[in-house]
């Protein structure tokens, strides 16, 4: 019988466990509303408005590491800094991840994609090697180079 009623009090524990997760399941959306609120108004005194993510596409991660390729040639300014510095160490890294992304994903992309890729595979490498052989007075620093 002791048997029993130990099955008893672990069902009561358990009965009770749940109706605690509930309660608590209860509060948090309750406080949900409010938070989200707040959440935006703290944004709002910060100045900015919550965007949603894009959708993780090919498309997204080509145009990311365009944009890397992009601040590491020092044609965009670095957004860290807000000043366009070269480092094409760095640049050479981001387009050899395109080369990558590339040959891996080869017979799994759609045209576009396929299209979109070798676009900017192309406009990063020409204009690596532009900046090789003609880098702009403000980026020739020594060890930046090859």
């Amino acid at each position: 019988m002791s048997d029993e009623s130990k099955n008893e009090k672990e069902i009561i524990i358990d009965e009770d466990w749940k109706s605690r997760v509930e309660a608590e399941k209860e509060e948090l959306r309750k406080k949900e509303g409010g938070a989200s609120d707040s959440a935006e108004a703290g944004s709002a005194a910060a100045g900015e408005k919550a965007v949603p993510l894009p959708p993780p596409t090919l498309s997204f991660l080509t145009s990311s590491l365009y944009l890397q390729g992009m601040i590491a040639l020092g044609l965009l300014p670095n957004p860290a800094t807000n000043e366009a510095e070269a480092n094409f160490d760095q640049a050479r890294h981001t387009i050899d991840m395109l080369a990558m992304l590339q040959e891996k994903t080869q017979g799994n992309r759609s045209p576009e994609e396929s299209d979109e890729l070798e676009h900017t595979l192309h406009e990063l490498r020409m204009a690596f090697v532009t900046l090789q052989e003609n880098p702009p007075p403000s980026s020739a620093s020594p060890g930046e180079d090859e």
